[in-house]
């Protein structure tokens, strides 16, 4: 741990987010679950922190799981972008103008519009026992001040949708399905909760307590291929290369990683690279990689 926290020094936290920009970016903790009753676990790995982006595994599986991959992908690609992870560019050049991977915002966005439920409540609810039941944890909730935050601070998310709204992608209103993403993108746990999550994931949708299937095996190797694809923003390619674990960040400083067959991984490291991911985590990684040889390549 002491080797990856100097490199905190060296990111910044999220403050595009006010209530992001709260957090001690010198904070680093990790958790490894193998699927024992216990985590190995680091640095405040109770630290509570919201999902951000690593929440679009999870609707990206919960949708495939409503919908089936033809519906899915129809309305986002399976590509992956060198810009960043907030661009429009590619929506203007794109014929037709669908997302090119759903772990990029606006493919996160078409993808949240497809779960399904009566009401954003009911959505939510569904998305919430998810999370929780892949966790282990049901006391996990969403946190309302950094939802409020991040709707009150959406006016790229919202120019996204309104562009695919436009173009056929998504339906619906535009403010509704930003209030779902927010709360989303705002559900909080801590380093063992991701762990274990990993763990489900790296075993084809296993419950990592109890052993019974949560999410089909199928859909389970889809997410780890976006993880490994798209799941660090553009810096995904290089992350294959000197990690070569899926996993999936988030500008919370969150990083989950899913090591097939193995182990699961949830790391807390505020302090970020220019890119959206913790600088101290992205380290971390590299490192349990090279000395444990977690690579999948």
């Amino acid at each position: 741990m002491n080797k990856v926290k100097q490199f905190t020094k060296k990111g910044k936290v999220a403050d595009y987010i006010p209530a992001l920009s709260l957090a001690n970016p010198a904070d680093v903790a990790v958790s490894i679950y193998d699927g024992t009753n216990t985590c190995f676990s680091e640095g405040n790995h109770n630290q509570l922190f919201t999902l951000q982006s690593i929440s679009k595994v999870l609707t990206l599986a919960l949708a495939l799981m409503d919908h089936g991959e033809e519906v899915v992908f129809s309305k986002v690609g399976m590509e992956p972008t060198g810009d960043p992870f907030n661009s429009i560019s590619k929506l203007e050049s794109q014929i037709p103008s669908k997302p090119l991977n759903p772990m990029i915002n606006a493919g996160a966005l078409a993808v949240t519009s497809l779960i399904k439920g009566s009401s954003n409540e009911e959505k939510l609810s569904r998305l919430l026992d998810f999370v929780r039941e892949l966790s282990g944890n049901r006391s996990i909730q969403f946190n309302k001040e950094v939802a409020q935050s991040e709707f009150e601070t959406a006016d790229l998310n919202r120019a996204l949708s309104y562009f695919m709204k436009q173009h056929g992608v998504i339906s619906g209103d535009v403010d509704e399905l930003l209030d779902l993403y927010t709360k989303q993108c705002a559900i909080e746990v801590n380093c063992e909760d991701l762990a274990k999550i990993g763990y489900a994931l790296a075993h084809q949708g296993e419950h990592p307590n109890d052993k019974y299937s949560i999410i089909p095996s199928e859909i389970a190797r889809l997410v780890k291929t976006f993880m490994v694809t798209c799941g660090m923003y553009n810096a995904s390619g290089e992350f294959a290369i000197r990690v070569g674990i899926p996993a999936k960040s988030g500008v919370s400083g969150g990083v989950v990683g899913a090591v097939p067959g193995n182990i699961g991984i949830g790391i807390y490291g505020p302090a970020l690279d220019d890119k959206g991911n913790s600088i101290a985590g992205m380290k971390l990684l590299e490192l349990l990689s090279s000395r444990y040889q977690l690579s999948i390549f």
